[in-house]
Order: C-alpha cells, then structure tokens, then sequence
C-alpha cells in the first residue's frame, strides 16, 4: 500500500491515472498534455507501472497504458475507516417518505373535493 499511496501523492501522477480511466493512451498522448518534457513524463509512468497502478501494453512501436484498478483496492479499504457517515442517505430516504405522504394526502383530498363537487 505504501508503494501506491507514494504513487498517487504526486498532482503529475493524479491527473495521468485521470486521464486513464476510460481510455488507454500512448505515452506521447499522455505527454502530450503537460507542460513538462518526454523524459519527466515518462519517470511518472514508470512510477504508476511499478506500484501496479498502471500497465503497459506494446502494439507496435507504441507503448499505450491502461489503469488497472485492482491496486486502488487496498487503499480504498484502508481510506475507509477514516469516512464518516454523513446521514445524508437517511435523510434524503426521509424526504422521500414525506414527499410520497403528502402527494398521497393531497390526492385523496381532491377525490373527496371533486366527491363532493358531484353531490352537491
């Protein structure tokens, strides 16, 4: 976990494990979209591939990278005894109740508004 947690502690690193989460990129794409140069890219990924985070597929004379999800396992385990429970699932559950009560309230008070419409 240690190897992970030291991956993803740098801005560079975060924002390539962003950028592979619906696609895989070459690394030239990937250096493509920062203001540092090739090499420096390329240390970050090699990085990201040591601690598991990414791998690398050679097609060609391309190396593309894929983020392999499976390591983030262990720290999202580890994070989550640090996340608090907010409520926000029950009171929103609540609101859901109140709103269905009401909406049934008022039907049933224009049935017997329109009820009594008819026999007046």
């Amino acid at each position: 976990m240690d190897e992970v947690a030291g991956a993803i502690a740098d801005p560079v690193r975060r924002d390539i494990l962003v950028m592979l989460r619906h696609e895989r990129l070459s690394a030239g794409e990937i250096a493509a979209r920062f203001p540092i140069s090739r090499p420096a890219v390329s240390r970050h990924l090699r990085v990201l591939r040591d601690s598991g985070l990414v791998r690398d597929e050679l097609v060609g004379r391309q190396r593309f990278y894929v983020l392999d999800p499976e390591k983030f396992t262990e720290v999202v385990d580890w994070l989550a005894q640090f996340a608090r429970s907010s409520g926000w699932q029950q009171r929103l559950d609540a609101l859901a109740t109140e709103v269905h009560r009401t909406r049934r309230e008022r039907a049933a008070r224009r049935a017997t508004e329109h009820a009594e419409e008819h026999t007046a």
